[in-house]
């Protein structure tokens, strides 16, 4: 097995996640990739969720900010330059969380910090959240990608990001800066030095050296390119989701989910559903959308043996 390190000179998030996406399409069994990244004020938000309801997208387009929906679950984040962003491209063969998530914990750790893994995808230092983190699986390969919070603007941070009070709630806390910390308020930790303690760490856990991939010479390719112009079309971003009002929501312990219905009413046939959601599990909540459409609206369907059916039942428990 190789390790390769992959180093972003640009803080455009469309190119950032086009190159991600890129890597995680290949067909490289034998290589793990660590890809380091920052963006320039943008709101970051999952697969499944709605702009509008997680972000002044108005207030941070017109400030000249950006928002990036990536195509993995979970919550919005927001990235700055003091907010330092890290991808783990794996062969499923070699894909492991725990030895990932040792990478970030052993770097930060080096500063004399205590760090773990809390719930779904959070990293706390002190007790506080400075890492969230987000998993899919592609074709070939395993992503697991999330930030570090070095030196954020928390004031942005707060003014751009909408925290809906049920997760305020569910957290016990009052705001979202009590929630979060800046490792530089703990430590001398910069979105520079900590590099080579990523690197230092990334190659003592896999035990050998990484090659450098010129990143210049990875957005320079055509494939590349197609994928910065469907990461910042305005069909990806917002397409579906101007018009959508919840009309059922709830929040769970695997994440928040609002449903909105198109009702046959002369029928009680579902016709169309969308689906909210910062779950972590693309998959069902696309099997949850799928269930709904065409079935009747005061019968609930039936619940297919499957991975997770608990999040499809939680999802069918809102409406019937």
């Amino acid at each position: 097995m190789k390790i390769q390190l992959v180093i972003s000179n640009q803080t455009n998030p469309y190119v950032n996640v086009a190159v991600e996406n890129y890597l995680l399409g290949l067909d490289v069994a034998d290589t793990v990739t660590l890809y380091l990244w920052k963006n320039r004020r943008t709101v970051v938000i999952g697969q499944n969720q709605n702009p509008y309801a997680e972000c002044n997208v108005d207030q941070l387009i017109a400030d000249g900010g950006y928002v990036m929906r990536r195509r993995t679950g979970g919550g919005a984040v927001y990235h700055d330059d003091g907010n330092l962003n890290f991808s783990f491209i794996v062969p499923h063969e070699f894909y492991d969380q725990t030895r990932q998530f040792s990478v970030l914990q052993r770097a930060v750790e080096s500063y004399g910090l205590h760090t773990e893994v809390s719930g779904r995808n959070d990293v706390l230092c002190e007790g506080r959240k400075f890492s969230g983190n987000a998993f899919n699986k592609g074709k070939y390969q395993h992503l697991h990608h999330g930030t570090i919070l070095i030196k954020g603007n928390i004031e942005d941070l707060q003014r751009y990001l909408k925290v809906k009070p049920a997760k305020l709630k569910k957290h016990g806390v009052a705001s979202v800066q009590s929630r979060v910390v800046n490792l530089s308020d703990l430590a001398p930790v910069t979105a520079v030095n900590i590099v080579p303690r990523l690197i230092e760490a990334f190659e003592k856990e896999y035990g050998s050296k990484a090659e450098v991939v010129d990143f210049d010479h990875l957005i320079a390719c055509p494939e590349v390119r197609q994928l910065i112009q469907e990461m910042e079309s305005p069909e990806w971003l917002f397409g579906r989701w101007k018009n959508f009002v919840a009309q059922y929501s709830a929040q769970f312990d695997w994440g928040l989910v609002e449903l909105h219905l198109d009702v046959d009413q002369e029928h009680s046939i579902i016709n169309h559903v969308e689906i909210a959601s910062d779950g972590l599990d693309l998959a069902v909540i696309e099997q949850a959308r799928q269930l709904l459409e065409g079935a009747s609206s005061v019968e609930r369907p039936d619940v297919p043996q499957v991975d997770n059916a608990g999040v499809i039942v939680d999802i069918l428990s809102i409406i019937y």
